[in-house]
């Protein structure tokens, strides 16, 4: 089982074809592990393809992980955590595998990965998908902090050494914007990383956030009819589009 580790943290990781490199954050919440890009044994196809299959039959370079505390890998829980931790957790794992410039694509909470990575390195990021970005829903505000509240609870409930006053800490430090909680507006107003917006129309994935992102990134395309089995051709052939159009003259 491959891992690194840093500052503490084991991150499980897989690397699956060969290619210019995409960095994958897969959906689940603070839960984001590579399991979640796969439809389950015996259960319902998801609304997304596997993008793990698609991009290494298509000659990229996947690189997927298990987010710190989730599936296969386990980290310290400190007071001062945050985005901030994630983004050096996925830069660290680049530098281990010697891979400096990268296309990023997230679903749910791994959109608010890529527009952190692209504030944080912005020399390093090709380009970012984001899939059903999550974000403050007006409707529905305390989704986030309440769900964070029932995770803090899990994490407790596996490893009672846990801080409560650090895992609460750490929610505020996650959820306390009214954007997609990673970045701010003005940071993408001027964002110059090339993005696709694949919006959500859901609590968690409010399609003001999509629609928000796709007219305030400077550069960006869109997709709006993505979701389910009737458009994951279309979804497919967009998203490879637009990465191949990113990716000449890019090396690794």
């Amino acid at each position: 089982m491959p891992t690194f580790t840093r500052d503490g943290a084991t991150i499980w990781y897989d690397v699956i074809g060969e290619g210019p490199a995409v960095l994958l954050f897969a959906p689940g919440g603070l839960r984001s592990r590579d399991e979640m890009w796969h439809s389950p044994p015996g259960g319902p196809q998801r609304v997304w393809n596997d993008w793990t299959k698609v991009l290494s039959e298509a000659g990229f370079r996947v690189i997927t992980m298990d987010q710190r505390n989730a599936g296969r890998s386990r980290a310290p829980i400190a007071a001062g955590d945050g985005w901030h931790t994630y983004a050096a957790d996925h830069l660290a794992l680049m530098d281990y595998l010697g891979i400096q410039r990268f296309h990023t694509l997230g679903g749910c909470i791994g959109a608010s990965f890529c527009l952190r990575l692209s504030q944080d390195a912005p020399d390093r990021i090709i380009s970012a998908v984001l899939q059903n970005p999550i974000g403050h829903n007006p409707e529905a505000p305390t989704y986030f902090p309440d769900g964070h509240a029932d995770w803090a609870k899990e994490q407790i409930a596996a490893r009672p050494d846990l801080d409560p006053a650090a895992l609460a800490q750490f929610g505020l430090n996650m959820w306390a914007g009214d954007f997609v909680y990673s970045v701010e507006r003005d940071f993408v107003r001027q964002c110059q990383t090339p993005c696709i917006v694949l919006p959500g129309n859901d609590a968690p994935h409010p399609a003001v956030i999509g629609e928000e992102l796709g007219k305030m990134l400077p550069s960006t395309d869109y997709l709006k009819d993505w979701k389910g089995p009737a458009h994951l051709g279309a979804q497919k052939v967009r998203v490879l589009a637009f990465l191949a159009k990113q990716t000449p003259g890019t090396s690794t």
